[in-house]
């Protein structure tokens, strides 16, 4: 599902989402693709259907990021490499 039918169709509810085609711009990750996996009224529902999956469906090759957010909201995500640093 595009992300822009999905702010359409679930518009001010919880949504725990799977991401799985997404494209960089700039230092900003832009979201094209989803597959909603549940809505909820409330947060407290979203973050434990996040933490009931999370182990599970990121170990899926296929998902680019699993979040969950609420649809109200306008979403951007900067992007941030961690290196790994050597010895000193």
């Amino acid at each position: 599902m595009r992300w822009q039918e999905v702010q359409k169709r679930f518009p001010n509810e919880w949504v725990v989402l799977e991401v799985i085609k997404a494209h960089s711009d700039d230092g900003h990750r832009y979201i094209e693709e989803v597959v909603v996996v549940d809505r909820f009224e409330n947060s407290l529902e979203a973050m434990d259907c996040y933490e009931k999956n999370y182990e599970k469906i990121n170990h899926n090759v296929n998902i680019v990021f699993f979040f969950f957010i609420h649809l109200a909201r306008i979403l951007v995500a900067r992007e941030r490499y961690m290196g790994i640093r050597g010895p000193r």
